[in-house]
């Protein structure tokens, strides 16, 4: 069953996402609610799995420069084990299966050129991998991501 979501709950949700430390205090104000609700709307959000956890956003200064997305496309019956060897790849930071003419898209960062030279080779030469087509992220116009 899928939790119900009011305009509040959403409301409160964009404002966490864009600071997940404001005091609940100062998402009350915001909100037009009292604290003790602001915070019973959390508590009830993390206990029905809205809200899976609260986590850092690291800045450029710590994040590797060099971002990519590649399109593979597997043969049939060989995604465990295709997912198995990217997962074991460092540079590699998610994995999502999709429908058209690739069947994953993973996305990767990396320090340099070589290191993401090397993990495009390891992706490629990876068994069951019958393609792969990579795109180096140039600049990031829009990111919602929270």
């Amino acid at each position: 069953m899928t939790e119900h979501i009011d305009e509040k709950d959403a409301r409160l949700i964009a404002l966490l996402r864009a600071d997940a430390r404001a005091p609940v205090a100062e998402l009350a104000r915001q909100l037009g609610l009292a604290r003790t609700t602001v915070q019973a709307r959390i508590d009830r959000l993390l206990a029905k799995g809205v809200i899976a956890g609260f986590t850092v956003r690291t800045g450029d200064a710590v994040a590797a420069p060099i971002r990519a997305t590649v399109l593979v496309a597997i043969a049939p019956r060989t995604g465990p084990a295709v997912v198995a060897r990217l997962r074991a790849l460092p540079n590699v930071e998610a994995v999502v299966t999709v429908s058209g003419r690739a069947d994953l898209i993973v996305d990767l960062s990396a320090r340099t050129t070589r290191d993401l030279d090397t993990t495009l080779d390891d992706i490629a030469e990876a068994k069951g991998v019958q393609s792969s087509e990579s795109f180096i992220h140039l600049s990031t116009k829009i990111d919602r991501r929270g």
